[in-house]
């Protein structure tokens, strides 16, 4: 590296803070995933003025340049650009606020999951996400691989728990957002993008008081299937416990021999199940779980008598990757997710790869939410086997993927998913995540070659270009089908035309002048309704009160309040409304040149790539028009009447960041607000 720059970040920084020892730059040039690189040299910022001095220093310089927590997530999603920059964040480490009465807490990025637990502790607080590596993770790093962890099954994923965000852009700018702000949602977007976009230097995050009980349970099955089975059968139940977590014998031998926790080691698998809550509902969903447990093969179900039996039953779940660790080298923890119902399958398909192959295996589980960790231990010495394993874990997540989940459920994509996610996605929306890189960071210097693979060679398959069709002058359109939708925006974009999109509300009438209005409340009905795995696919243009009226039959609820099609609803939504942004899994749009893009899928873990389907939610049309939508059911009613949506003052409109976002859906700016609504240039 440079010797003149790595002058100037030491003049920014402190001599002491920039590392170009041999030594010190191996230690930065892995994670915890199969990939290596050397850096060209580490800085250590122990502020955000200090981390925004270090990236525009490396974006005059044309310096690729990545930030780093602790360094333990599993997809290379830490890697330095081969003599790149490391910025490495653990000296921004202070809990600079705990609000008890407004239960939320600002942190910088390099607090340790762990720290800010014990520090919301003696206020009855908790902070929901919980990864296995707790003691060592940083905030941070689980904002930016949206880190999920045993509890997130009744209590969600980061995304769900963070509030706002200040972070560096990749020109050194610092910006802030919040879930409250108008227009599209910026801190959905940025949480999972694994430091590509921007690096996040403080979060604030929503704390949650600590349950009135809690009871742990330990039950044994001859086999992880029946295990899983019984998992199913307990979520469809409409029980929903805080964990319901699988580990396989070979895993649970490894665990006891490591950390003595008391697993039966004679079991083909356990399942660690942990209900929270008032102990009157306790008691009840417990003997309703052991009653599943044992119509399922389950032997002995164990409670955990007190609090230190709790820890260390939990000492040994959270310690299963340190202990595959101490039977080889090195150990590939691969990250799928299926719907919950699939997991048996999945579990045979996996173990027939890892069988094939001789290679040795154990497999946990985040059942609940069908989240798969095969852990397959070898030596990265021996070459042959490590290509075997590297090979043997792709043809597992692509098991995950044909069962209808997803290549990661918490550890990101990083670099060693990259080019798995063209089996994910179409060519489509593989563009518009390059888009939505190149407006942030143009120059590709932000943790550069992660997540999105490269454009694939020419010839690469695409679907059918949209037919074009004759527009009027000006009028109503409207479309009973997508291919319908796409042939008329594709030619309107053609025809330089501007576009307004509505459902059946109030802004479904004429407009001035040449603009087009286009109707998509005749895209109705319901697509896929998977009642065990708590899912509805539902086309958007079907009215939100018949979505309610064929759930409430099968006991089956949205949080969601509003009236008009449910694209609508999403549409005029502000970006903070949290009742809906997280209960959005999946969509489907289709944007302004006809485009049809597909964001998320039909699991509630899914952090493969950006979390675009958020930007869609308050857009008011302005991205691409919402075709299709996957939703996550709850099995009761809301507890709460959820609050109407505030006015719109559409002020977001003329923000550089929203700009950004409008340029990677829209550049030619075709889809306009509805009328009245704010800009229409």
């Amino acid at each position: 590296m440079d010797k003149s720059f790595v002058d100037r970040l030491r003049r920014a920084v402190g001599r002491g803070n920039v590392l170009t020892d041999p030594a010190s730059l191996l230690v930065y040039s892995y994670d915890a995933a199969t990939d290596k690189a050397l850096p060209g040299a580490v800085v250590k910022p122990h502020d955000t003025n200090e981390v925004a001095a270090v990236v525009r220093l490396a974006a005059e310089a044309g310096v690729p340049f990545v930030a780093r927590g602790a360094g333990t997530n599993l997809c290379g999603g830490s890697i330095p650009a081969d003599g790149g920059l490391v910025i490495h964040l653990s000296g921004l480490n202070r809990i600079l606020r705990i609000d008890p009465i407004g239960r939320r807490a600002l942190v910088e990025a390099g607090v340790v999951n762990l720290h800010l637990q014990n520090a919301l502790a003696p206020h009855g607080l908790f902070y929901a996400p919980d990864p296995a590596s707790q003691k060592a993770c940083t905030l941070g790093g689980n904002a930016a691989t949206n880190a999920g962890g045993p509890h997130c099954l009744k209590y969600g994923v980061t995304s769900h728990h963070v509030l706002g965000l200040e972070l560096v852009l990749p020109d050194g700018r610092v910006v802030n957002t919040s879930v409250a702000d108008g227009g599209y949602d910026l801190t959905g977007l940025f949480i999972g993008s694994e430091g590509t976009l921007g690096i996040i230097t403080r979060m604030e995050v929503r704390l949650l008081p600590l349950p009135e009980a809690v009871q742990t349970l330990l039950a044994s099955f001859p086999s992880l299937e029946d295990a899983v089975r019984a998992v199913t059968a307990i979520v469809s139940a409409g029980i929903v416990p805080s964990t319901l977590e699988v580990m396989d014998g070979v895993t649970l031998r490894a665990v006891e021999a490591f950390v003595h926790a008391g697993y039966p080691v004679e079991a083909g698998a356990v399942l660690l199940v942990e209900l929270d809550g008032p102990a009157a509902r306790i008691a009840e969903d417990s003997a309703r779980v052991r009653e599943f447990v044992r119509r399922n093969r389950g032997g002995d179900v164990r409670e955990a008598r007190d609090e230190g039996e709790r820890q260390k039953l939990w000492e040994g779940r959270r310690g299963s990757y340190p202990a595959m660790a101490r039977l080889a080298p090195n150990v590939l923890v691969e990250d799928g997710v299926v719907p919950r119902t699939r997991l048996p399958e999945a579990v045979r398909r996996i173990r027939a790869v890892a069988d094939r192959e001789n290679l040795r295996m154990g497999l946990i589980a985040h059942a609940g939410d069908g989240n798969l960790h095969p852990n397959i231990v070898f030596d990265e010495r021996d070459r042959a086997q490590t290509e075997r394993v590297r090979a043997a874990g792709h043809e597992m997540m692509r098991v995950c993927v044909e069962l209808g989940g997803s290549i990661s459920g918490e550890h990101g994509i990083g670099l060693d998913k990259r080019e798995a996610m063209r089996r994910l996605f179409t060519p489509e929306t593989l563009e518009v995540f390059r888009a939505l890189k190149d407006a942030f960071d143009p120059r590709r210097l932000c943790n550069p070659d992660k997540i999105v693979p490269p454009p694939a060679a020419a010839g690469e398959e695409k679907s059918e270009a949209p037919s074009p069709v004759d527009l009027p002058d000006n009028g109503v359109l409207s479309a009973e089908s997508v291919p319908r939708v796409r042939s008329l925006l594709a030619s309107a974009c053609a025809a330089g035309r501007k576009v307004v999109l509505c459902g059946s509300g109030r802004s479904a009438g004429p407009t001035d002048g040449d603009v087009l209005a286009l109707r998509l409340d005749g895209l109705t009905g319901v697509v896929e309704h998977d009642r065990d795995n708590f899912t509805l696919t539902v086309r958007a243009g079907m009215p939100l009160k018949d979505v309610r009226a064929y759930l409430t039959p099968f006991g089956q609820y949205l949080h969601l309040s509003g009236e008009g099609t449910l694209g609508g609803v999403l549409s005029s939504c502000p970006a903070g409304k949290e009742s809906v942004r997280d209960q959005i899994i999946g969509l489907k749009a289709v944007l302004a040149d006809g485009r049809l893009v597909s964001f998320g899928g039909k699991v509630i873990k899914n952090v493969a790539g950006y979390d675009a389907a958020k930007l869609f939610i308050g857009a008011w049309g302005t991205l691409g028009a919402v075709v299709e939508v996957t939703l996550r059911l709850f099995p009761s009613p809301a507890l709460e009447k959820i609050p109407s949506a505030p006015a719109e003052d559409f002020s977001w409109m003329a923000s550089p960041l929203h700009r950004r976002v409008k340029q990677a859906f829209d550049p030619a700016g075709v889809l306009l607000p509805p009328p009245g609504r704010g800009a229409t240039k």
